[in-house]
């Protein structure tokens, strides 16, 4: 598998790319690639070209969840891609109309407007993406520490009634050595996401884990899910996008953590 990071809030030191606060990775996996979240804006596409990307072959993109900070890009993609289809892969409420303190965080399209223009993979279970990566759909909370808790409002049946982020997923690389996990914002727990996971594969050996974390503070759940992480001998820890310097400081106390940015690159076998 190799990913490389098209946005992210920042950008790696000496690399000329430019940053935003969001989440979109490109990811090859043999011959097959695919994009991981859009991004908040069309930032990516310049990313891409400067790394000399073409974007114009992919036909998959994979939504982590429905937040406008990884599925606004769209809107640009969108708009270049007028001809070849695009498969769409991600939670049915990923494309729920959202809102927190009456500003709108959704998706650019609803669901109908988006099935117009691509093809909908909308699913709650497992799907493989590419041979040896799956979407892991709706992930289960079953760690008692990372307590579900509302962010804003999603609309749903004609009730708008409060979002705990059902939709929020992430995908599973599942290589010799283990499996190494890409999340977007990890709203569902990165340790719920973890065990998910394992469960999937069949295999608890944790490589490495990149992607936010959704954690803003050090206190009794990243004391915890650093426990975890420690526990489950997880080496290679890339948090990024919505993990702050405070928490990653804290995880780096105990296990080494790798700074992220557009630009870099992952390769794991």
């Amino acid at each position: 598998m190799r990913l490389k990071v098209l946005v992210d809030n920042n950008t790696t030191i000496d690399e000329y790319f430019w940053g935003e606060p969001g989440v979109c990775y490109y990811i090859e996996d043999g011959k097959e690639a695919f994009l991981f979240d859009v991004g908040y804006s069309g930032l990516f596409i310049k990313n891409a070209a400067s790394m000399n990307i073409d974007l114009s072959q992919l036909n998959t993109i994979v939504l982590s969840h429905g937040h406008d900070d990884h599925t606004r890009g769209l809107k640009s993609l969108l708009e270049k891609k007028k001809t070849k289809p695009v498969q769409i892969i991600t939670h049915p409420h990923a494309l729920n109309h959202k809102e927190c303190d009456g500003l709108k965080i959704s998706a650019p399209f609803t669901r109908t407007e988006l099935a117009e223009r691509c093809q909908l993979k909308l699913t709650r279970t497992p799907v493989k993406v590419t041979e040896n990566i799956t979407f892991l759909g709706e992930i289960p909370r079953v760690m008692a520490f990372e307590k579900a808790e509302p962010i804003g409002k999603q609309l749903q049946d004609d009730d708008l009634t409060d979002d705990y982020l059902l939709d929020d997923s992430a995908l599973v690389y599942h290589g010799e050595a283990g499996i190494f996990i890409i999340t977007g914002c990890s709203h569902s727990g990165i340790c719920n996401i973890i065990e998910y996971a394992k469960a999937v594969t069949g295999d608890q050996r944790v490589c490495g884990v990149i992607g936010g974390f959704h954690l803003f503070e050090v206190n009794d759940r990243v004391v915890q899910t650093i426990e975890y992480f420690k526990n489950n001998q997880i080496e290679q820890i890339y948090p990024c996008h919505c993990t702050a310097f405070a928490v990653k400081a804290a995880f780096h106390s105990h296990i080494p953590v790798v700074e992220v940015g557009v630009g870099l690159e992952l390769n794991w076998q």
